[in-house]
């Protein structure tokens, strides 16, 4: 007998439903890594199945040999633990009110069910849980029990979680019109804990959503989507033949259970409409379900196809095996009916389902679906690109088969080639996304992972194999500093302990104001690992991990960021005075020992909605290389200049952003653009987040004394890109390419030539000018009234700029600068029409040095040789506006040099 043992328990109440095969998938992985499997249907849980202490009888027929069916041992002895206590239970959960009836013996109930999952769990060694679908409230004795007896079962384990508890379905995706779990927040129904030895799982990212707004602290919550086995072929035909349905025959398949709520009473109202459309080919349905579950609906559903006239055609063929299981016993399984089936139907009730396995199952084994729009449907299937027929039903569930569906339906059934190509289609698209089971990868981290108990009094941090929700944000902090993190080991070191070693004025800053988030985005070395240790390493630092798998960091920006504005929200609320502050920063930099008060102070007092920070390089790294470092020199002395009268805009490797603010405009704005015939993330999501809080009004202020060194590794290991103005694509395709050389790599790079010098200083002014100056003034022209700004500028040229900033916005025909690039044309107009003043007025003020404007395209400068200048002023327009060549774009160089 294996040492280890999986106690599975269902709070289902069903043997074969979508949450026991799903549970059963895990399983299998736990199968194969040398456990007993045992299983608990649930039958002394769920009331309303009307199988409270029956026996188990055939219930094995269709499970696969390996699994054995158990129960809590003397579980029909506990005093009071009957189906009309449990009754009495869920209706006080419907009505929010504690039940009169089992008041005085509830906890009493609970305990004994506590004490007998212990003992059943002891006897037979169990080394594992899987709970399914333990907190939607059937029972919530049973699972206020399950609680108990984890807490007082796991430290006998060891020291890692052994519990893997998933929600299928919660109250507002179960029926929620019918209130059969009450109404939000659900005040009787016990809510997910914290727990060592607990990991949670939700379907998809939609429930992991919900579920964290219910209980917004809950830690280690992952998702594990239910996945297909696309390999599964079966060659066992002969199931038409058994049932008597003719080769020649349409079949419609429907796997369900039957009960009202899985609506299969479409299904039979579909072939009846088929058949007036087609005569020539009888259209059979297979209803693979147990008839014993609920009669009454049997009895309805031939009742109907009897009064419809095609009771002959409607197969009730029982419970099949499942079909990604190695199911015992010689009958037909899922894969079996699908095999010579033409279409699987999911005709469902709009709000039962939380995710609607029969699709997957099809999509897997390359037959065609119909389905309605239930409420799930597009988040878990819909959005993926599938084609089927859907059926539009509402909140009421009225869903009256239309004409066109229907003609939609009956054109699947007769054309095979449509059939084949809708089929192959969604294989294809559907092996993307569900092919690939993650349950041995979630089965394995559960067995190696050491249980996060030690450090409960510690740093917030999760394992590097999956993230929990961050924990509640401490009263009295107002700063969260967001890092995203890739492969960032070999950094980490030196970030921490800058943010470990921040001071204010009169020594170490608290570090109660303060913490850290780390978003992992796909991280391969020990990162998240490290993490961990470092925190540990500094009292007081609370840092957390969580983790983001859509690449890139704009993504990992945008998803710490709303991490921490929707924690600061939850614990403020929105009518609070003080603010509280969101502060980007990267992980190759290094920060000031004042970095973050300084932040603090600034934005505390000018109340602007964004703080820009000073980025400058060591110029110790550059010695020896003089020609290098006198083009960046000439490029921060610029920004300084210019960021002390126009305020600056964000840069991901530190700013700070009010978190209502933050909200206000929607968070940072992800936009994507085709590289190599691929969507990528646009890198310049904390320069257009600027933007979009720039065109509100309010204001960025810039802070000189909060400084941040910028890593130099770009201009010293990509300094060919960089002198040519494509350290960032080009054609107006601006991503972000990793730069790391190998750790052998000695620190540091070649000097430029002279020729090389010009050309770096030149794209680099091109980049710096349209968006440093004239974008500030695009965005909010009354900065062309401030006394800052007319000193720059001189009063002559803001007075003329800001004439030509409404002449020019008015021939785009944009509302707003918002969209990505929108401002790039309006900002290059203005360049080239005010270059050789803007430059003499930044030779005045930051120095000789800055020269002059580089060189025009060469078609512009044949029109400005003609001394027309209107002429001039009308093909610069043509030349900005010009997508399609994206010269202008490269002119301008790609996002920045230094």
């Amino acid at each position: 007998m294996p040492d280890s043992v999986l106690w599975i328990v269902s709070f289902d109440g069903t043997p074969l439903s979508g949450v026991v095969v799903e549970s059963l998938k895990l399983g299998e992985a736990f199968r194969q890594r040398g456990h007993r499997v045992l299983l608990d249907i649930g039958y002394d849980i769920k009331e309303d199945k009307g199988r409270f202490f029956v026996p188990y009888t055939d219930e094995a027929d269709g499970l696969p040999a390996w699994v054995e069916l158990a129960r809590v041992d003397g579980i029909e002895e506990i005093p009071w633990y009957t189906p009309g206590f449990v009754r009495d239970t869920l209706d006080a959960v419907r009505h929010g009110t504690p039940p009169s009836s089992t008041a005085a013996c509830f906890d009493v109930v609970v305990e004994a069910l506590a004490r007998r999952i212990e003992k059943t769990w002891h006897r037979h060694g169990v080394t594992a849980v899987l709970v399914e679908n333990g907190t939607l409230p059937e029972n919530i004795a049973y699972t206020q029990a399950l609680y108990r007896a984890i807490e007082r079962y796991g430290p006998q384990l060891g020291d890692r979680p052994f519990v893997l508890w998933r929600d299928h379905d919660l109250m507002w995706n179960s029926e929620p019109s019918s209130g059969k779990y009450g109404t939000a927040p659900y005040p009787l129904t016990p809510r997910p804990r914290n727990s060592p030895w607990i990991r949670y799982l939700a379907l998809h990212e939609e429930a992991r959503r919900r579920t964290l707004a219910w209980v917004p602290g809950l830690r280690d919550l992952r998702v594990l989507p239910n996945t297909f086995d696309f390999d599964r072929v079966t060659t066992a035909f002969g199931l038409r033949e058994e049932y008597g349905i003719p080769a020649e025959a349409a079949l419609l398949a429907r796997c369900t259970r039957l009960i009202p709520q899985k609506r299969a009473d479409r299904e039979i109202d579909l072939i009846a409409r088929l058949a007036g459309r087609l005569p020539d080919r009888p259209v059979y349905l297979f209803l693979a379900g147990d008839p014993t579950e609920h009669p009454p609906t049997v009895a309805a559903l031939q009742e109907q196809a009897q009064r419809l006239g095609v009771a002959d055609r409607v197969i009730f063929g029982g419970r099949l095996a499942a079909r990604d299981l190695g199911a015992a016993g010689p009958g037909f399984s899922v894969a079996d009916l699908l095999a010579e089936a033409d279409v699987m139907s999911f005709l469902t009730s709009y709000d039962y389902e939380s995710y609607g396995n029969p699709i997957g199952e099809a999509v897997a084994s390359g037959v065609p679906y119909l389905t309605t729009r239930y409420a799930l449907y597009d988040t878990v299937y819909g959005r993926k690109g599938l084609h089927a027929p859907v059926l539009e039903v509402s909140g009421q569930d009225e869903a009256p088969l239309t004409e066109e569906f229907v003609a939609d339906v009956a054109e699947l059934l007769t054309n095979p080639l449509l059939r084949g190509r809708v089929a192959a289609h969604n294989r294809a698209r559907g092996e993307r996304y569900f092919a690939h089971s993650r349950a041995a990868e979630m089965v394995d981290d559960l067995l190696t992972t050491r249980s996060p108990v030690a450090m409960e009094s510690g740093p917030d941090v999760y394992s590097p194999a999956g993230y929990a929700a961050v924990a509640p944000l401490a009263a009295g902090t107002r700063m969260t500093v967001v890092i995203p993190v890739r492969d960032e080991a070999a950094n980490l070191p030196a970030v921490i302990g800058s943010l470990a070693g921040q001071r204010g004025p009169d020594g170490p800053l608290d570090r109660s104001l303060f913490d850290v988030l780390l978003v992992d985005n796909n991280s391969h070395d020990d990162t998240v690992v490290l993490a961990r240790e470092l925190a540990a390493q500094h009292e007081g630092l609370r840092l957390s991990v969580i983790g983001e798998s859509e690449q890139g960091v704009s993504c990992a920006r945008r998803t710490g960021m709303g991490v921490a504005a929707e924690r600061a929200q939850l614990r403020d609320g929105d009518d609070t005075n003080e603010r509280f502050y969101l502060v980007s920063a990267d992980a190759d930099c290094r920060v000031a020992p004042d970095w973050l008060y300084e932040l603090l102070n600034a934005m505390d007092g000018d109340k602007a909605a964004i703080g820009v920070c000073d980025y400058y390089y060591d110029a110790a790294h550059f010695e020896g290389r003089p020609l290098l470092w006198e083009a960046i020199d000439r490029t921060i002395r610029s920004r300084r200049v210019a960021w002390e009268r126009f305020g600056g805009f964000p840069d991901g490797k530190g700013f700070a952003v009010d978190r209502r603010s933050y909200q206000r405009v929607g968070g940072i704005e992800l936009s994507y653009q085709l590289e190599g015939g691929r969507f990528v993330s646009h890198l310049s999501d904390d320069w257009d987040f600027g933007i979009l809080v720039r065109a509100t009004g309010e204001d960025i202020v810039y802070v000189p004394t909060s400084r941040v060194e910028i890593n130099p590794r770009r201009v010293d290991h990509a300094i060919d890109e960089v002198v040519a103005g494509r350290a960032y694509g080009s054609g107006g395709i601006i991503t972000m390419r990793d730069i790391r050389p190998p750790a052998s790599t000695r620190p540091g790079g070649r000097d430029l030539t002279e020729a090389e010098a010009v050309q770096a200083w030149e794209f680099s002014i091109k980049d710096f000018m349209p968006k440093n100056m004239i974008l500030a003034a695009v965005l909010t022209p009354s900065l062309l009234d401030d006394e800052g700004v007319i000193d720059l500028l001189s009063p002559d040229l803001a007075r003329r700029m800001a004439a030509r900033i409404p002449q020019i916005t008015a021939q785009t025909h944009l509302l707003s600068y918002a969209p990505i690039h929108s401002y790039k044309t309006p900002c290059f107009r203005l360049y080239f029409e005010f270059a050789e003043e803007l430059f003499a007025r930044l030779r005045a003020k930051v120095g000789p040095d800055i020269g002059y404007p580089p060189p025009l395209p060469d078609c512009l400068q044949e029109i400005r040789d003609t001394g027309d200048e209107e002429r001039f002023r009308e093909f610069v327009r043509h030349y900005c506006e010009d997508r399609e060549s994206g010269e202008a774009h490269d002119y301008f160089g790609n996002g920045g040099v230094f």
